[in-house]
């Protein structure tokens, strides 16, 4: 028996909307973290105002993105001005924990700029995906 044969309609689509996330969300996190160590790093900006350049950059592709490709077909779709709302709530959630991520690795463990990125590409994007599915894209 193949495996698409074991799962339901409902679990193959949230496989898909998974994957769809993943490819989504390492382009996104991908973009803000390296536009968060080249502020940090080579130009010399604070790590936390670095942080918030990328999170805004973030934001727009990742609006745009999840929208179009990641959660498309799921929920509702006649409110948009709502939905951009609570986007926009999930994503400060997002931008406190990598805030987060920073202040603990770079300023409170002086560890070097690069070290948050680990919990910015796989922590982060895990909680954010629970909350745009179950509220965001419902």
């Amino acid at each position: 028996m193949k495996i698409h044969q074991l799962l339901t309609a409902e679990r193959r689509a949230l496989f898909w909307q998974i994957f769809r996330y993943g490819v989504t969300g390492l382009f996104v996190t991908a973009c803000q973290a390296a536009i968060y160590w080249t502020l940090a790093a080579p130009v010399g900006l604070h790590p936390q105002l670095a942080n918030g350049v990328g999170y805004l950059a973030a934001v727009m592709i990742g609006y745009v993105s999840h929208s179009a490709f990641t959660f498309r077909g799921h929920g509702s779709r006649d409110n948009q001005a709502a939905r951009g709302v609570r986007f926009i709530a999930v994503s400060l959630v997002s931008y406190a924990l990598n805030a987060l991520w920073v202040w603990l690795c770079v300023t409170h463990m002086k560890w070097p700029e690069w070290s948050p990125i680990p919990a910015m590409i796989f922590v982060t994007p895990a909680v954010v995906f629970g909350l745009n599915r179950q509220w965001v894209f419902r």
